[in-house]
């Protein structure tokens, strides 16, 4: 079994950049996520890099709020909800559906690959909105034990993606999970209660948790 070594996150940079360079096999993801650090690529000349950002995005359930609006809507709601079905989809779907003000994807051809095999170990999630045989919304992200993260999300019918996130929500809180790693908080996740936390409190939580891997 190989041994995988970070930099303690302490010695990450002000943007949170803790290591250059490695791969993304799923050994390395797992004890990556273990000690509170993901992977993002930095550019095509730096298409593997490691952060653990201060502060953290989190999601806690006991503060999740759903405006009415969107609760209005979810009553009436057209999809379908599929919860671990057709990973590799939503993961490329996620890749090339276009966002307000990001020009460009973080999910490389490699980010694709690993997170696929971390998927068929029963280490990653993802949910899935459906228009009949259509999908138009999904997110995905790692399970390790009671640790949920949320990496990235993608719509294309409005309200499709916040679907599938309160779908996985409810699944998670079932599960005794009690907060969602966002890493950073987008307005999706602040519409619904996320927040910013110091790196620090997030480890502490993390270091309480059982992870369910050795």
């Amino acid at each position: 079994m190989r041994k995988i070594v970070f930099p303690p996150v302490e010695m990450a940079t002000e943007d949170g950049l803790v290591a250059v360079g490695g791969d993304l096999k799923t050994d390395t993801l797992i004890e990556a996520y273990r000690q509170g650090i993901f992977p993002w690529p930095l550019s095509l000349d730096f298409p593997v890099a490691w952060f653990s950002p201060n502060p953290r995005g989190i999601l806690d359930f006991k503060d999740l709020h759903v405006p009415k609006s969107l609760q209005k809507f979810l009553k009436k709601s057209p999809f379908e909800i599929k919860m671990n079905k057709s990973f590799q989809e939503i993961i490329r779907l996620c890749a090339v559906v276009p966002r307000k003000d990001q020009p460009s994807t973080w999910i490389t051809p490699e980010i694709i690959q690993g997170y696929s095999e971390l998927f068929e170990l029963g280490h990653a999630w993802c949910v899935g909105a459906w228009l009949g045989q259509r999908l138009v919304g999904g997110l995905y992200g790692v399970k390790l034990g009671e640790f949920r993260s949320g990496e990235s999300m993608f719509t294309l019918e409005d309200n499709a993606g916040k679907a599938c996130l309160l779908h996985a929500i409810e699944i998670f809180k079932s599960e005794g999970v009690q907060f969602l790693d966002t890493q950073m908080v987008t307005n999706v996740v602040e519409s619904v209660g996320g927040k910013y936390i110091p790196r620090q409190e997030f480890l502490a939580r993390l270091n309480q948790l059982n992870l369910g891997v050795n």
